[in-house]
């Protein structure tokens, strides 16, 4: 199925009532599993990932299907590792091919006992769930947070709790930082000092808890805002204290002319006129928000240089690469460099009479080329995917007046 968007015939104006967060759903269900508590999260997101979380913690089963969740592979992997028992964990032919083996190897060495269904270093996995020793371990700070934040959240519920080393550049910090904190509001203290965390044994503490609505999915009306200057957008349920590193979208997309104005409800939108020359940023820290400032800039005509990507290419996609095809159909020549940098100065190419945009199993491919209807009519492949972590994505574009029609 392909969906055929085109922009809206009339001024663009709209107040969307944005997702709850699927990082922080996803952590919190866990530390609310850890914590055995008896209240349920409020405001859960209805993502796929979220959706599958919730599933396999209700469970009674012992084989987990999670589809194409990557979050839940990786946190499910490391919470069933402490749960006793024997478990397998799967998921779609893409995620076969999603590498796991540090979290496996990283697990293993603190006392679990995983191993490979199929191909080395891939899940199918078979979990021997256990007590756990813990202990002291180094991992590369270049690797996923989310093999990061899988170990922190079980370690104080090791028996010698656990000594992370992060050796070299840490990636994607504010999503460790994310993890802690909300570790915290559960009860559990970290100490994050310099290269090394350390968590001693201590016991989570039921908490209730509201998720917030996600920075991420308002990345795609910023980008809205910033094609449309006479737009005027509304977002609900953000705060400007967020704990969520891509709350930074916010004063990015100022250089890229929106204006944000908090209030008592969330965030108000307007164009504030004021546009940069070039565009220059390491997204180590935000590596989601870099496909919707990718297609926002070279539709503004805006030269970038992004560096810092390199997580990009362990995604659902290798993002860099799917950016680079995609935009060539619509005429825009990328270039990449040392697996973390993509720049565009400008060069275009013949584009193509009826492109299609593959969206590789990647919600973001999809969600940060769909308002390019703005400046020309787009089709968008397998629009589904939106469901991992913004299902109503396409309701609230037609809410906002785009006109969507399945080809």
């Amino acid at each position: 199925m392909n969906y055929q968007i085109k922009a809206p015939e009339v001024r663009l104006q709209s107040s969307i009532q944005l997702p709850a967060s699927k990082s922080i759903s996803n952590r919190a269900l866990i530390l609310n599993a850890l914590s055995y508590s008896p209240y349920d999260i409020q405001n859960l997101s209805d993502c796929d990932d979220t959706e599958v979380m919730i599933k396999a913690l209700n469970s009674n089963e012992s084989n987990f299907d999670i589809k194409a969740a990557g979050t839940a592979m990786r946190f499910l992997t490391a919470f069933l590792s402490k749960v006793v028992g024997e478990w397998t964990i799967t998921g779609t032919e893409r995620m076969k091919n999603r590498p796991i083996k540090i979290l496996v190897d990283a697990l293993n060495s603190l006392g679990a006992r995983i191993e490979y269904m199929e191909k080395e270093g891939y899940p199918p996995l078979r979990i021997f769930g256990s007590a756990l020793q813990g202990g002291e371990i180094s991992l590369a700070g270049g690797v996923s947070s989310q093999y990061i934040s899988a170990l922190l959240m079980i370690a104080p519920l090791m028996e010698n709790g656990l000594v992370l080393h992060l050796e070299g550049n840490i990636i994607s910090r504010p999503y460790i930082n994310l993890t802690l904190k909300l570790m915290e509001q559960f009860g559990v203290k970290a100490d994050w000092n310099g290269q090394t965390i350390k968590v001693l044994p201590q016991e989570y503490k039921p908490v209730h808890f509201t998720v917030e609505s996600d920075w991420s999915a308002a990345s795609y009306w910023y980008e809205i805002m910033a094609l449309c200057p006479n737009a005027e957008i509304e977002l609900l349920g953000l705060f400007k204290n967020s704990l969520q590193g891509d709350s930074a979208v916010a004063k990015l997309f100022a250089q890229l002319g929106v204006g944000t104005t908090f209030m008592n409800k969330g965030i108000l939108l307007r164009h504030n006129g004021n546009v940069c020359k070039k565009l220059v940023h390491d997204f180590i820290n935000e590596p989601d928000l870099a496909q919707t400032f990718v297609v926002t800039c070279v539709f503004l005509n805006i030269p970038f240089r992004f560096t810092g990507l390199q997580s990009l290419k362990i995604k659902e996609t290798d993002r860099i690469e799917a950016l680079k095809v995609e935009l060539k159909k619509l005429g825009y020549v990328l270039t990449d460099s040392n697996n973390s940098i993509l720049e565009w100065n400008g060069e275009r190419c013949e584009p193509e009479s009826n492109p299609v945009i593959a969206t590789y199993e990647d919600h973001r491919m999809a969600m940060a080329f769909a308002p390019v209807a703005l400046l020309r009519p787009v089709c968008i492949a397998n629009p589904e995917v939106v469901s991992k972590s913004y299902p109503l994505y396409w309701k609230d574009l037609e809410q906002a007046g785009f006109r969507i029609t399945e080809d």
